[in-house]
């Protein structure tokens, strides 16, 4: 049995992990060097680090904080956030990273999926996707959620993995901050099209939303969060604890 992993999330803005909801409403959280610490020795499967405004304000990704934050992590790093070109595929896999997650890059250039994958191996290409409904259908957003780009997530997921991307991170704007839950529907449709591993986002408050995605969907590969984690209201060790004891598989 394929064993589940467990990853937080750090959205980074102006060198601050901030957190908000359906993304909107974003409120700085703590420092992404002490958390990243933190999250490392806590049990974390993998820790993803976002700068959640490089594509929004059009510049690079803070290389900076990204070293920092890569010093402190000895598990799987995936960064995101203003990634438009191989160079910057470079450039963050010298800072510490282990895979790279492109987003509104790959839209604006699909190819460039392919040619990250060619250069770097599928493994190390993550393609994020921010879906969120409209008219019925599940629509992919650009610019952390703020553009509509009219592309069918369905399809994109097929295309992401035709073209050479190794993992999917499927984060709901529906659910996202809210609690309530993954997005069942959304992964199950997005699921049944791939076969890529793929990671949940958005929803998660409580451990049973864990135990609910994995049972639910054993196809999905990880259940990804940040704000129940940054609280404290759920601790990576006792979520993972919890989880084996109802049969999940888990790196304990």
């Amino acid at each position: 049995m394929v064993t589940k992993r467990i990853i937080p999330c750090l959205d980074v803005r102006n060198g601050r992990v901030v957190k908000g909801t359906n993304f909107e409403n974003v409120k700085d959280v703590a420092d992404p060097v002490e958390m990243a610490r933190i999250y490392n020795d806590s049990g974390a499967d993998e820790l993803v680090f976002y700068d959640i405004t490089a594509t929004f304000d059009g510049r690079k990704l803070f290389t900076d904080i990204l070293k920092d934050v890569a010093s402190q992590v000895f598990i799987p790093l995936t960064v995101g956030g203003g990634i438009n070109t191989v160079e910057d595929f470079d450039r963050v896999l010298k800072c510490g990273a282990d895979k790279v997650s492109v987003n509104s890059g790959a839209i604006k250039n699909p190819k460039l999926i392919g040619e990250a994958a060619k250069l770097y191996g599928d493994q190390c290409v993550v393609l994020s996707m921010d879906v969120k409904r409209v008219e019925g259908s599940f629509r992919v957003f650009s610019r952390g959620g703020r553009d509509d780009t009219g592309i069918d997530a369905i399809e994109w997921a097929k295309f992401g993995e035709a073209n050479g991307a190794g993992e999917l991170v499927i984060n709901s704007i529906d659910t996202d901050g809210v609690r309530g839950g993954f997005d069942m529907e959304m992964l199950s449709a997005i699921a049944d099209v791939t076969s890529i591993p793929i990671i949940a986002s958005g929803g998660a408050g409580n451990m049973e939303h864990f135990y609910d995605l994995f049972k639910t969907l054993p196809r999905i590969d990880a259940g990804l969060a940040a704000g129940i984690f940054h609280n404290g209201s759920v601790k990576i060790s006792d979520l993972k604890k919890f989880l084996s004891a109802k049969n999940i598989e888990m790196r304990i």
